[in-house]
């Protein structure tokens, strides 16, 4: 599966039909060809929409956009943590009503697949699994352990019984076609032993017994039991085969890309959906180069060209489900695969696997094709090209940010984090012992301060003494009598070792520490037991003639978050007791501050990002609601990056990097629901120091739109958000060369084609035909096309 003007009377019939069609059950089978619906095969085209990481306000937009897109299905996680982030109390309140998101799926016309999981793996905060489920003494997650099992079984019930309640399944007339219960255990599955291997078939009878009326699948889990549908995740999966003779081949996750981490380069970053938590590093904007973007925008080419994808497979879709398969080996790693079925019906792949060389095939009577290195062709009727993958023929959008015109500067105003408590080591508990961090956090905060005194009577000793501390968090904040004395940061997210001098004096003295984490980790054999914070330490303070004292079973006392987030400083309302200084030389490059201002919501209906330029590491929030960590101090490194990309070959996540020496996030989307008509609240907290002077509030937009099509192929040009076309400002059609942004004529062309553009498209949203030289008044004897192949070539402004 591929992850993305009538009567009143004739509105009527249908809603009439609509309601039937609800209340009728769909049954779905499944041989070793397809999954069967109603008795018909049928090849499933799904795409990844996960509920939470977008709006409510946004879901119809993206799941019309995914259907429009050629999708049959959507399909999405369930996030155990979201649900119950605290024992026994469930929400499925806004956007974790996933009954609501599914629904809607079905108004559309659209299948569902339920991946309940319930861990999700997903980039996302320890997997999808709540934090207290940790903390249950006697409990191990994911293995052959009776309490674990236990909650998992508990959640799974109440999601389907939830599901069951709303008539979801197919079953019962909805919409889920798929149900999934665990998630890439097969990966990690060994680590675990004979436990590992009990459990997943305890999850299988667990999941059969819930009777929901539709398959279950488990991906990435080669020893599925069966009747478990196991499936592939993963860039390339030509060469899996399912466990079971019976069952089909499936993707589950059909990798287009690759998530960015704070940091790193990485490659193109066009979001997927809006996220403000997520595994540790990874950042607030879910980056797959999925073919929808954070904003709910087209991510073009990528959308059209899956689009065109989707249409090409389905125009064999009867052909590819019920006939037989042969290949034939062409030489030079070309291959014609041949699906016929009884009726001697015919649909083929000519697949060229060469990294370098593109392939001239003849096939006889079947005609004569170009097939591009690492490209497959798809030929409908083994005679027909109708799709190439190298070859894009769909639309290119130039996405742009602007800000308002005269939209003035923000004024800020500010106040300190109040330290007092901690600074004289006051916190909530205390223990004899470094503690681990999210064990006591319950990642209600991703701070949490470690206080402890010790006593020196040698000032002789101890006047330039070392700071040591252990810790298995991802920043450290460290203060000796009140008085800051340094910061660090882990690069890759690990352990890590804070060494600086400090100054104590005779008597008591009180060391402060401040551990941050940035996410929890969210994948592989036991991460559940991947430590945070300063536990077990050691802590020690290293003296003159390496004298040493260690700390880390001295009384330690403990404070969870910051006292700015007990008192909702984010909070757009005004707080009791809190005094916003106003004066205007605001501080820059301070720690530990928070920083508000207030603004207006850009005019139109553009998405909404703001620009974070400037500022260090911290929180976001715009009218009391999260926009996500930032981090945008931290500069990706120089080398590595390209202005071009050379597709060919088998993709890796350091292919094709762009974003060297800027911040892997600066810009962050603020949905449009969280805004109101006149006045809005941007809240920071920034944690190393930064100066906000460069931020604002700016729209996203397809400014500038680009298409190239061959001859023969459908041009097609849209603008977003109901804009119309304004100006071509290039047409050519002939063998004009560059790329969007930068095109220019090439030795040939035809006389015409700006005008038959501008008649077909100027102040239209969208418009299209087919490009043929007839259209541009070309007799074929007239062209000179070197590569042998007309194209035309459009730019356009919105």
């Amino acid at each position: 599966m591929f992850p993305m003007g009538s009567s009143p009377w004739v509105g009527i019939v249908l809603l009439s039909l609509a309601f039937v069609a609800l209340c009728v059950a769909t049954e779905v089978t499944y041989d070793a060809h397809s999954l069967i619906i109603n008795g018909e095969k049928r090849i499933i085209f799904s795409g990844s929409v996960h509920y939470p990481r977008s709006t409510v306000e946004m879901w119809p937009n993206i799941i019309q956009k995914a259907k429009d897109g050629g999708l049959d299905a959507i399909e999405s996680y369930v996030f155990w943590d979201r649900h119950e982030h605290i024992r026994r109390e469930y929400d499925f309140s806004g956007n974790l009503n996933f009954v609501k998101f599914f629904k809607l799926v079905q108004e559309v016309g659209l299948y569902a697949i339920l991946r309940i999981g319930p861990y999700v793996c997903a980039e996302w905060n320890y997997g999808g699994f709540p934090i207290w489920l940790h903390n249950m003494p006697g409990i191990e997650l994911r293995t052959d352990n009776p309490i674990y099992k236990n909650e998992m079984q508990i959640f799974t019930t109440k999601i389907v019984s939830m599901a069951k309640e709303a008539n979801l399944f197919a079953s019962q007339g909805g919409p889920i076609i798929l149900a999934q219960i665990e998630n890439e255990y097969g990966n990690i599955m060994v680590d675990y032993g004979d436990a590992g291997k009990s459990y997943i078939k305890w999850c299988a009878q667990m999941a059969l017994a819930q009777n929901i009326g539709v398959p279950w699948i488990m991906c990435q889990q080669h020893d599925a039991p069966q009747p478990m549908i196991n499936t592939c995740n993963g860039y390339y999966c030509d060469q899996f085969q399912p466990n079971n003779p019976k069952s089909p081949k499936m993707f589950t996750e059909n990798w287009i890309g690759w998530f960015p981490k704070m940091g790193p380069k990485g490659p193109p970053h066009k979001n997927e959906l809006w996220s403000h938590k997520g595994g540790p590093y990874i950042t607030t904007s879910y980056d797959y180069d999925a073919p929808l973007d954070e904003y709910g925008n087209l991510n073009q080419p990528k959308w059209g060209h899956l689009k065109q994808l989707h249409a090409a497979i389905k125009l064999g879709e009867k052909i590819l489900t019920n006939g037989t398969r042969t290949d034939k080996d062409l030489g030079n790693q070309v291959t014609l695969t041949t699906y016929t079925n009884a009726n001697g019906e015919r649909f083929c792949f000519l697949s060229n696997i060469n990294n370098n060389q593109d392939a001239n095939v003849a096939l006889q009577q079947d005609g004569k094709y170009i097939v591009p290195s690492w490209s497959v062709t798809i030929l409908n009727g083994c005679n027909k090209e109708v799709f190439n993958t190298a070859k894009v023929n769909s639309q290119t959008s130039i996405m742009v940010k602007k800000s308002d015109d005269g939209s003035p500067k923000l004024t800020w105003v500010w106040i300190p984090e109040k330290k007092k408590d901690t600074m004289q080591g006051k916190g909530s508990f205390k223990a004899n012992q470094l503690l681990e961090q999210k064990e006591l956090t319950f990642d209600v905060s991703d701070y949490l301060w470690y206080m402890t005194s010790v006593d020196i009577n040698d000032t002789s000793i101890w006047s330039n003494a070392t700071l040591h501390v252990n810790t298995m968090g991802h920043t450290i904040r460290a203060y000796v009598n009140g008085r800051h004395v340094g910061y660090k940061f882990s690069q890759w997210g690990g352990n890590f070792t804070y060494e600086k001098q400090v100054s104590l004096k005779e008597g008591p003295n009180i060391i402060t520490l401040l551990s941050a984490t940035v996410g929890l980790a969210n994948y592989g054999a036991n991460f559940d037991k991947i430590k945070t914070g300063i536990a077990g330490g050691p802590v020690q303070l290293i003296g003159k003639n390496n004298v040493t004292i260690d700390l880390s079973t001295n009384l330690w006392s403990y404070k969870v978050g910051l006292n700015g987030e007990k008192r909702q400083l984010y909070n757009s309302q005004p707080r009791i007791g809190v005094s916003w200084r106003t004066n205007s030389s605001y501080p820059i490059g301070r720690p530990m501050t928070w920083y508000k201002a207030e603004f207006k919501a850009p005019s139109g209906a553009d998405p909404v990002v703001v620009d974070l330029q400037g500022m260090g590491k911290g929180q976001a929030w715009v009218n009391g609601l999260s926009i996500g960590r930032y981090w945008t101090s931290w500069i990706s490194d120089t080398n590595g990056c390209s202005d071009t990309c050379d597709y060919r070959g088998k993709y890796t996540t350091d292919k094709c990097n762009t974003n060297c020496c800027i911040p892997s996030q600066r810009w962050y989307h603020v949905p449009r629901s969280f805004l109101n008509n006149d006045k809005n609240t941007l809240v920071l907290f920034e944690e190393i120091g930064g100066n906000p002077k460069n931020i604002s509030f700016q729209t996203v937009t397809a400014e500038t739109i680009c298409a190239q099509v061959e001859e023969g192929a459908l041009l097609e040009l849209s603008c977003q958000g109901g804009k119309t076309i304004t100006q071509i400002q290039f047409a050519s059609f002939g063998n004009p060369e560059g790329k969007c942004g930068s095109f220019k004529k090439g030795t040939w062309e035809a006389t015409d084609g700006q005008s038959t553009v501008e008649a077909a498209c100027i102040g239209k949203s969208s418009c299209g035909f087919t490009v043929t030289k007839e259209a541009f008044g070309v007799t074929f004897s007239l062209m000179k096309v070197d590569d042998g192949v007309a194209r035309l070539v459009v730019q356009a402004t919105c």
